[in-house]
């Protein structure tokens, strides 16, 4: 009797078995209607990369394997979404599943010609320091005293302080000084996070990397005078030792190598030598007296196209592995101007940090556009955005606004937090434009999730509070800062006539 049973239901479950096996139907009986790509098309130039991401409709738990093709494959080519531009012309990228079948137009163009490197520098700062001649901005801590030629150092245990901030990413620091012969001048930020020393009595300059990065100077020596210039340019900080009166020269650098994560999360072990951001100081870690007669602050190019301005987001060259640096967006941006361009962040700035250092910089140099991506460490209000849009108008820039990388803490989309809304209220209301940066980092394109595969993962577990435990995904990786700069691309192609 049980047998038959079994065999009597299992009869009557067979027409549906059957049917889960035939016609369009995929496993678990789901049917696809339509295709959603997004973007619905590209322009590209020859060389760049592209990400389609195609949706099912209706949606589905588990992700489809969609079949991608290309009607010509000397135009773009394309591997699971990753377009890229092989040759000018026109094709189509197909996306199938199933019965169905969905096109995007690709229009491929020629590679602009990059701009010429005609840059000369900029004098962001440059002061004489003498009795006749005390800036207000150099705080001096009681540390050195002010002679006819100069201000002198002659105690240690601290530094002196130029109480102006800059972060801009091609940027230069000179300092005139006279050591005594026992002299060890310490020249660093305000943070601590690049320093240099001056070693007279042993003939050498050194980063102080870990482990230390040294070049001798064989020509150094008591009381004579020397320019020591330190430049940062982007993940490189290099350091020149000029003989005034001779004009003999030593030169050290050093490239940060960013982890590419945090805690835990990190990928790679890096190589600190410090992004240098925040205020000058100089000291005397050893020795009798050092005397700084001048202190001159330059960008590297005085002339740009367009000038970036924002937080860590904006500031790569900390977090970002340096084999995979020129695939963060503010890289490739300025590669795309050939060069007419400058990045400008701090990491955990807000847009209240931006409008102290922005004075610093943007007066000095020539810029046709200046664009802001700031509020993923909060502080935007409508006053703070319109304040710094009328701030860059002033200097003869046109402002751009971008809306905020997605993150998992949500924060893109919260106002009270000074997220997404805001700004783009903020730009309606004053006519600017800006580029839909959370919708290039978010899972489904709407800018609501992130897509986790674009950020470096951030594990803080062991740390001490308040990061104990956290994890998150925050900071663009290469993935996620080419998927930023093809937004911009799409969004603001104006900047790159």
């Amino acid at each position: 009797m049980f047998k038959r049973n079994l065999f009597l239901a299992v009869l009557a479950l067979l027409p549906l078995l059957l049917s889960c096996g035939c016609g369009k139907q995929a496993q678990g009986g789901y049917t696809l209607q339509d295709i959603s790509l997004t973007p619905a098309s590209l322009n590209m130039v020859v060389g760049d990369k592209a990400t389609v991401k195609a949706y099912p409709k209706p949606s589905v738990a588990n992700a489809i394997a969609f079949a991608w093709e290309t009607t010509d494959a000397s135009v773009a080519t394309v591997s699971n979404g990753q377009v890229t531009a092989v040759g000018e012309g026109e094709a189509s990228i197909k996306v199938s599943y199933q019965a169905v079948t969905k096109e995007l137009p690709v229009t491929v163009t020629a590679k602009p010609e990059p701009v010429p490197a005609d840059f000369a520098r900029a004098v962001m700062y440059d002061q004489a320091l003498s009795a006749a001649n005390r800036p207000a901005e150099i705080q001096t801590a009681g540390l050195a005293t002010y002679a006819d030629d100069g201000l002198l150092v002659g105690k240690t245990g601290g530094v002196v302080k130029l109480d102006r901030f800059y972060a801009l990413a091609e940027r230069a620091v000179r300092y005139r000084i006279k050591p005594s012969a026992d002299a060890v001048c310490l020249l660093r930020s305000s943070e601590g996070d690049l320093q240099v020393t001056l070693d007279v009595p042993g003939r050498k300059v050194s980063i102080l990397t870990t482990p230390v990065t040294t070049a001798p100077v064989d020509f150094l020596s008591g009381d004579k005078e020397y320019d020591v210039e330190i430049q940062h340019i982007y993940q490189k900080a290099v350091v020149v030792v000029t003989d005034v009166a001779s004009g003999a020269s030593a030169e050290l650098s050093a490239i940060n190598d960013g982890e590419g994560g945090c805690g835990q999360g990190k990928i790679n072990n890096g190589f600190n030598v410090g992004p240098g951001w925040d205020h000058y100081c100089f000291g005397l870690q050893k020795g009798s007296s050092m005397l700084v007669s001048r202190i001159t602050v330059e960008s590297l190019k005085d002339k740009v196209r367009l000038l970036l301005y924002g937080d860590s987001i904006t500031q790569p060259e900390c977090y970002y592995p340096t084999a995979d640096f020129p695939e963060a967006y503010t890289q490739l941006v300025i590669a795309r101007l050939g060069g007419s361009a400058i990045s400008s962040g701090r990491g955990g700035g807000t847009i209240n940090t931006v409008l102290e250092y922005l004075p610093h910089e943007l007066p000095y140099i020539k810029a046709d556009y200046v664009m802001v991506t700031v509020g993923t460490n909060g502080g935007n209000t409508e006053a703070n955005l319109t304040q710094l849009v009328e701030y860059i108008r002033s200097q003869g820039a046109i402002p751009i606004l971008n809306n905020m990388p997605c993150n998992e803490s949500g924060t893109q989309n919260d106002e009270a937090f000074g997220g997404n809304p805001l700004i783009r209220r903020v730009r309606a209301k004053l006519g600017v434009k800006g580029a839909e940066l959370d919708k290039a980092t978010s899972l489904a394109g709407d800018g609501a999730q992130v897509d986790k595969s674009m950020m470096y993962w951030e594990d803080y577990t062991g740390y001490p509070a308040p990061l104990t435990g956290w994890q998150i995904y925050h900071h663009p990786n290469p993935k996620g800062g080419r998927a930023m700069y093809e937004q911009i691309l799409k969004d603001l192609p104006e900047i790159f006539e």
